[in-house]
């Protein structure tokens, strides 16, 4: 049973690039973007075109994330996250 966890845990965490686990890292620059976007939109608050433009901004920024993780994520949990984040981003596109 313990094999089984830990090849299942190998599968989903262990990079296919080098072999070492991979959960997470720095973020890269479309992250940065995103967090500079939404922290922006929540402290300045701004509103007409300047809050759509930091909330495009931010919205595709993370959606490129995203699908960046997903086609070149290190690993299928890193893959797996994208394809959970591109979702949760384009459900709220659509619930809008």
């Amino acid at each position: 049973m313990l094999a089984c966890a830990r090849s299942g845990a190998d599968w989903l965490f262990r990079s296919r690039v080098d072999g070492r686990y991979v959960v997470g890292q720095l973020p890269n620059a479309a992250l940065l973007v995103f967090i500079a976007a939404a922290v922006l939109r929540w402290q300045w608050a701004p509103d007409g075109a300047a809050g759509i433009a930091l909330d495009v901004v931010a919205t595709a920024a993370l959606l490129f994330w995203a699908l960046d993780e997903l086609v070149r994520g290190h690993n299928p949990f890193r893959r797996l996250l994208g394809v959970g984040v591109a979702l949760f981003v384009l459900g709220g596109l659509l619930g809008r």
